[in-house]
């Protein structure tokens, strides 16, 4: 179940919401009192209302807005048991002053904005000795570790405990509540009005997490990467695994790159089978992986583990997903030999897709040149994928029949930017830009209106998940259905 918390100025508008969240499938709210900037009127806010209610009047000192004095604070929080509030929050200090009454569980808090402490056990303990119905415990999340610890407090715990560890490293806890035995989690009424670190919104928890589909027995996959908060993945994957009915959630996992070792230690404990892996670990996860498939290990770079039995396996989907968009765009996608055999590809940038692409393009037997606007990276790379390198800002005066970008320029939201001059796009050249966001990149566009034959960066992208998915679940991936995700996710971005 999701608690969505509700922090508004006017009655009025905290009363809209709650009836509309109630509308959009919501079973219980959090009515957060510190919010009102007038004087609290409980008796109209509890009044036939639509669902059950937790009321909290949360301190500054606590996170929250509530400047009164703590005496009126207090009567708050009594008259509102008095009035049979189905749940009242009370921080674990204050707990012992109020006392049971009716029918209302007494939710007992606790919130850290700095860190997790390293004594959660012991913290637990002894506010299970202040009459709690419900525990929760709310903490900074400082390292990914601190989600593991504080999920298995959870599971661990006699009396139902709520834990969730706040910030975009702890987003995780908030999503996995239901399989490790929270009684219900947090969210936001939107997603630009987070009521705490971290929070995500109602919408997000149910559209894209399907929370309440959340269990014991539920798999978990999930991102690698550093920032994370910009992947469009989980909105694929998860759409993916409620539309073939697979019992898995997939979740972002932010990763600072020197808590890389530690998050790979634990992950099993989370109940992890597989991720997806993206900047900066695409290199250093191998030393954390038990196999390596071969062309994860010419590639140099992983985005893709799963696990098998004892082993974690690690794989690259980028190359595969970029030749077959390619060759489908060429002629036909595993022909032998290769559409893209003795084709003139320009490649442009040195980094990971450009790596994975050189790689495939080698083995199919293009003739591969590179351009990077750092030289030295492009002729690592040229020299590495026998290819040849050129100077950046010669790259529009060589023949080639195949344009590839793979730089982020024409990315949101430097949309008005093209890595390739228009006047240097003719008819027969073949363009591909690996750019997704948006689709129709100004290159992309250009190139249309000259009569080249385009691939996108969707394309790849989607290719590359239905692959990662097919790994995940030794199952056929639902394709069209992902793209038609992707598609709806990048396209309200106004550009």
């Amino acid at each position: 179940m999701i608690c969505v918390s509700i922090g508004r100025s006017r009655h009025k508008h905290m009363l809209a919401e709650h009836k509309h969240l109630v509308e959009q499938g919501a079973k219980l709210v959090e009515l957060r009192l510190d919010y009102i900037s007038s004087r609290v009127n409980l008796q109209r806010l509890l009044a036939d209302r639509p669902s059950p209610v937790i009321i909290t009047v949360r301190r500054e000192q606590d996170g929250g807005k509530f400047s009164g004095t703590e005496e009126e604070r207090m009567m708050l929080l009594r008259e509102a048991i008095a009035l049979g509030v189905d749940y009242i929050d009370l921080e674990e200090d204050i707990a012992h002053k109020v006392p049971r009454y009716g029918a209302t569980k007494r939710l007992v808090s606790y919130h850290n904005f700095r860190h997790t402490p390293e004594n959660l056990a012991e913290l637990h303990a002894q506010m299970a000795t202040k009459d709690a119905d419900v525990i929760k415990l709310a903490t900074m999340a400082q390292h990914p570790v601190d989600n593991v610890r504080m999920l298995e407090l959870v599971q661990s715990s006699a009396i139902p405990t709520v834990g969730m560890c706040m910030g975009d490293i702890g987003a995780p806890s908030r999503i996995l509540g239901a399989k490790f035995g929270s009684p219900f989690t947090y969210a936001t009424f939107h997603h630009e009005r987070t009521l705490a670190p971290g929070q995500l919104s109602f919408q997000q928890m149910t559209e894209i997490y399907n929370y309440d589909r959340i269990g014991p027995e539920t798999d978990v996959y999930g991102v690698i990467a550093d920032p994370v908060g910009h992947s469009l993945s989980p909105q694929i994957h998860n759409a993916a695994f409620a539309h073939a009915g697979v019992n898995a959630v997939y979740v972002p996992f932010r990763v600072p790159a020197d808590t890389l070792a530690d998050f790979m230690k634990n992950a099993e404990r989370l109940g992890v089978k597989g991720l997806s892996v993206t900047i900066p670990h695409k290199e250093a996860i191998t030393a954390h992986l038990t196999k390596v498939t071969p062309d994860a290990k010419g590639i140099k770079a992983v985005n893709t583990v799963v696990r098998r039995g004892a082993d974690l396996v690690g794989c690259n989907t980028d190359c595969g997903a970029a030749m077959d968009s390619l060759e489908h765009a060429l002629g036909e996608v595993g022909a032998n030999p290769s559409p893209l055999a003795g084709k003139r590809v320009l490649l442009l940038g040195a980094g990971g897709v450009a790596r994975a692409i050189a790689y495939g393009l080698k083995k199919r037997g293009a003739k591969t040149t590179v351009a990077g606007r750092s030289r030295e990276r492009a002729e690592r790379l040229a020299d590495e994928f026998d290819g040849r390198a050129i100077d950046w800002n010669a790259r529009q005066s060589t023949s080639t029949d195949v344009l590839i970008n793979c730089t982020p320029i024409g990315m949101h939201p430097n949309v008005d930017q093209s890595p390739f001059g228009k006047s240097y796009l003719k008819p027969a050249l073949v363009v591909f830009d690996t750019v997704y966001n948006p689709e129709s990149t100004l290159l992309v566009k250009e190139a249309r209106e000259h009569g080249c034959t385009v691939i996108t960066g969707v394309d790849m992208f989607v290719r590359q998940a239905a692959l990662q998915y097919q790994l995940f679940t030794e199952s056929a991936p639902p394709t069209q259905l992902m793209r038609e995700t992707l598609k709806r996710a990048i396209g309200p971005v106004r550009y």
